[in-house]
């Protein structure tokens, strides 16, 4: 079963994609997510220009000798464009493989572990009505778990706040898309930070969310890398009367030993690393058990056979599973991220925005949502196939995230 053929499609039906497609001999077709959110076009022509030549006329069979050729011939390892690139040409592999046999790919890595996957839905709001607004809609459409991001006053517009989604496709509009902050466009679009602010009030807003919905309720909340660990640590201690499931990304974990002075004073469960891109990057912070829950994304880590391999050396240390899943994962990147998470035993939650009507035109997917629970189904392989008319129908637009600045003008994490 020789690869003859590789393509790398690029399509922006509400957003930027990037997806590589590969065809054996024998006529099989894989697919695989190569998104990198405001970085796609790196991606694309490292998949073109490095990868797609050494994949012609390889066994699709041998997919673990493929990662590793893929990462040590290059020399220069690890980085999100790297592994973006190897993680699509491994979610293809699977994808062929489990047409092969006739199976879907969590079959392929062991079964299923459980019968379906929590997931967790992003509601937000620039005031607390509005917020419960959003928290009763995703009850509506089934949530069981509920990320809560908020405004804060006296900051115009800040990270997760879904009201500030402005773009329309089609109406030349150059705001927010798709539910997520990129910003199509020349320039990337600027917000303001004020972290004593939030740190103010954010423990405010998860009291009256507690108070609104009672205790049963998984809350969940996302820091976006915007403190210090100082910072981090008196917000999960200010948050531990509200029972978070998780406080994410509360410092840039670029210095791993920074999440032990965040450790020491919260018992608030920590999520960690949607920015990493491989198990090193995750080494320290879960042999000394800094973190509650791993947050890589099959797109960005390489793929279903390394992302596995982070996951089982995360188990031995009670570490669960958290995958990256807002729209800037493709629906193959999130195929690929529901296979394995049925399979795994440590799963813990799957992070879930539901894709625009155009994105699911061009990727036809089979997965099934009920009562809050995820399911990639049972046809083989990944269970996504890609129309290429339809993807052939919207252009890359170019597209950057925001970024922020303090008061006094200092650009700062956002």
């Amino acid at each position: 079963m020789i690869i003859d053929r590789a393509e790398v499609i690029v399509t922006s039906p509400s957003r930027n994609f990037v997806t590589l497609r590969l065809t054996t001999d024998d006529g099989l077709v894989g697919i695989g997510d190569a998104t990198l959110n405001g970085r796609e076009l790196a991606v694309v022509a490292y998949l073109k220009d490095h990868v797609v030549p050494l994949l012609l006329g390889r066994d699709a069979h041998r997919i673990e000798d493929t990662w590793q050729f893929l990462y040590r011939s290059a020399y220069w390892r690890r980085g999100p464009v790297t592994m973006a690139a190897i993680a699509a040409v491994d979610m293809a592999l699977w994808d062929i493989k489990g047409k092969a046999a006739g199976m879907p790919v969590y079959q392929m890595l062991g079964g299923a572990s459980r019968t379906g996957l929590l997931a967790y839905g992003h509601a937000s709001g620039t005031s607390n009505e509005e917020l419960f607004d959003s928290v009763r809609s995703h009850q509506e459409q089934g949530f069981k778990a509920i990320r809560v991001q908020t405004g804060v006053p006296g900051l115009k517009s800040i990270y997760g706040i879904a009201s500030n989604a402005t773009y329309e496709p089609g109406s030349g509009k150059k705001g927010r898309y798709d539910y997520e902050p990129a910003v199509r466009g020349a320039l990337p679009k600027e917000e303001d930070w004020d972290t004593r602010s939030y740190l103010r009030h954010v423990p405010t807003v998860f009291e009256a969310v507690r108070n609104e919905f009672g205790p049963e309720l998984p809350l969940l909340h996302d820091g976006h890398h915007r403190m210090t660990p100082i910072q981090a640590a008196q917000l999960g201690k200010s948050l531990e009367p509200y029972d978070l499931f998780w406080l994410e990304d509360c410092t840039p974990a670029e210095n791993p030993e920074s999440l032990r002075l965040v450790r020491q004073h919260t018992t608030t469960p920590l999520a960690i690393g949607e920015i990493f891109n491989t198990v090193w990057d995750y080494q320290q912070i879960i042999r000394e058990q800094l973190i509650d829950y791993v947050r890589g994304a099959v797109t960005h880590m390489g793929g279903i056979s390394h992302l596995k391999k982070t996951l089982d050396y995360a188990a031995q240390y009670q570490i669960k599973s958290g995958m990256h899943g807002p729209t800037d994962i493709s629906p193959v990147g999130m195929a690929a991220a529901m296979h394995l998470g049925l399979s795994i035993h440590n799963f813990g939650i799957q992070e879930y925005m539901k894709h625009s009507d155009r994105t699911n035109e061009v990727f036809q997917q089979s997965f099934t949502w009920t009562d809050g629970m995820l399911h990639p189904g049972d046809l083989p392989g990944l269970g996504v196939e890609l129309d290429v008319d339809a993807a052939g129908k919207y252009p890359y637009e170019q597209a950057y995230l925001p970024f922020n600045r303090l008061a006094d003008g200092t650009v700062h994490d956002w």
